[in-house]
């Protein structure tokens, strides 16, 4: 019988939940809703909340709510019946989407398709640097004025990097020829022979156009391999035709369409 049990961790008890999301991560593409790097950029927020569900003392499923959708990755041969129960019920109303678990009586969402695309590794010229702190103020310039609503802060970016999954990102920053920040990329490592993630890519708009994003996204990508990645990945919704262009002329192919599950209409 099932001893299913669901914990809240805070950010400084995300360590085996992290564990458990590497040693369930693929070599080609992550194989759920939830990469490390998805983890370790919700932990930007220092009142971050991730759920871990256990049967017995193994880890069976890893989730955090982000906004409505609740993203879930599940352990292979974990008891999909269980979690989707459990998962039902802290949903309250406006959680109405779950991605990585299926859930019964509920569909795949139709409009709103994500690509799940993937590189292999292979040698890449890019004029990306790695940042550091001394670079945190324009690495978080780009996010906030590559995403309108983004609230990322010099703060969130320490705390970010202060947390069990800082030691799993790597980041890299594409400067103009005069020096000015001009795109960002945030790549996550799942270990030696899985594969990486990209979250987040941003380039500032007043560059767009001249290959910054581009180099960017190359210099994550190859930040990565050099540590050992099997192949690195990014998810961005099909809809997002400039964000899919950028990552197929860096060599991304389309591994998978994923489809939130999406609670029918009452």
């Amino acid at each position: 019988m099932s001893a299913l049990v669901r914990h809240q961790l805070t950010p400084a008890e995300t360590g085996p939940a992290l564990r458990a999301l590497c040693e369930w991560t693929p070599v080609d593409a992550p194989g759920g809703g939830l990469h490390p790097g998805d983890v370790g950029w919700e932990l930007r927020n220092d009142d971050a909340s991730i759920l871990m569900w256990t049967d017995g003392a193994a880890p069976v499923a890893v989730g955090f709510l982000d906004s409505h959708v609740l993203r879930v990755t599940v352990a292979p041969g974990a008891d999909l019946g269980a979690l989707a129960a459990d998962a039902e019920r802290m949903f309250e109303p406006g959680d109405d989407s779950c991605d990585g678990l299926p859930l019964p009586g509920w569909a795949p969402d139709q409009d709103n398709p994500w690509l799940v695309l993937s590189w292999a590794p292979r040698p890449v010229s890019s004029r990306a640097e790695p940042v550091g702190a001394a670079d945190a103020a324009d690495r978080v310039l780009v996010q906030r004025s590559a995403f309108a609503r983004s609230t990322f802060t010099v703060e969130r970016w320490h705390t970010m990097r202060r947390s069990p999954a800082g030691a799993l990102a790597v980041e890299v920053l594409v400067r103009t020829p005069a020096g000015a920040p001009a795109a960002a990329a945030t790549g996550w490592s799942a270990g030696v022979g899985r594969c990486g993630l990209l979250e987040p890519v941003g380039t500032h708009p007043d560059h767009r156009g001249h290959g910054y994003g581009r180099d960017a996204v190359l210099g994550a990508c190859a930040a990565l391999a050099a540590q050992g990645a099997g192949a690195v990945a990014v998810v961005t919704p099909a809809a997002n035709e400039a964000a899919v262009a950028l990552y197929r002329s860096a060599g991304f192919t389309v591994v998978r369409e994923n489809r939130d599950w999406v609670r029918p209409p009452a």
